[in-house]
């Protein structure tokens, strides 16, 4: 239930289309990992059917969302909707971390963006095996059966805070960004602060950006701080109570109703693993 991304192994799971590596934490129905990117480098243009969020902690991003391309910092999330065309990379500033958080109605593998959705979702091992033996890992080049969506996204870029360094806010704040399957919240909460419930209505995962948390899920307590990371599955109580030491400030994703349904119906898909 509790966990710290440094010391966990880092994956390199779309080496056909991205640099991206970083540990990973796979809960019923969502990923969620800390990304990390080289200065100058990311991923190419892609997409895939599972949404995704992506919230930068260093560096600067060069993002492109269908059509809209911006310089993002930390402090800003980004949003691509299911089969979004995107690409994401770290700008030559400097080296990018970022979490990540997708659905997992599809794995993690993308398709270029301009070839076509293999029938069924590959997985990591499946890839890795094709670049051992010299197969490119995707479907033949063809931008008429490519299902990427370039228009009509909307804007995919919420600034949710000036600067992870920022003074605190003064009362307990909560900026929500509801997506099709996952639901993003970038809360500030000031000492003495207590929230939860008997009984999770949905899946969470949550990242201490600053201060500390004494955490309950289920019967398991935890004085939680920078960096540490919560999961509450379905079903389970759950307690965050802000310290003496408050206040604190953390991201929290959690899946909606949707998501469960679909995956109740359908089942995850295949893990990462293979």
């Amino acid at each position: 239930m509790f966990y710290r991304f440094e010391g966990m192994q880092a994956h390199h799971f779309n080496p056909h289309l991205s640099s991206a590596t970083g540990p990973i934490l796979e809960g019923e129905t969502m990923y969620f990992r800390l990304v990390s990117k080289r200065a100058g480098t990311g991923a190419e243009l892609h997409y895939h059917p599972n949404e995704l969020f992506a919230f930068p902690l260093k560096g600067k991003v060069d993002s492109i969302v269908g059509r809209d391309r911006r310089i993002v910092q930390p402090g800003t999330l980004v949003h691509f909707p299911p089969y979004a065309r995107h690409g994401f990379k770290a700008t030559e500033d400097g080296d990018l971390v970022y979490l990540y958080i997708k659905d997992r109605t599809w794995t993690l593998i993308g398709a270029a963006a301009d070839e076509a959705l293999p029938d069924a979702a590959p997985s990591a091992v499946e890839v890795a095996r094709a670049l051992a033996a010299g197969k490119y890992p995707g479907q033949k080049k063809d931008q008429a059966k490519s299902k990427a969506i370039i228009n009509g996204l909307g804007n995919c870029y919420y600034p949710l805070i000036d600067s992870l360094r920022a003074p605190a806010a003064s009362a307990h704040c909560e900026r929500s960004i509801e997506g099709s399957n996952i639901e993003f919240r970038f809360v500030e909460s000031p000492a003495g602060h207590v929230t939860g419930e008997k009984k999770a209505a949905h899946e969470h995962f949550i990242y201490v950006l600053d201060g500390e948390l004494d955490a309950r899920v289920g019967t398991k307590k935890k004085r939680v701080k920078k960096g540490d990371v919560i999961h509450v599955p379905r079903g389970k109580r759950w307690q965050l109570a802000v310290t003496s030491r408050g206040p604190v400030r953390y991201a929290g994703v959690a899946s909606t109703a949707r998501l469960e349904a679909h995956i109740d119906r359908h089942g995850a898909a295949d893990n990462w693993r293979g």
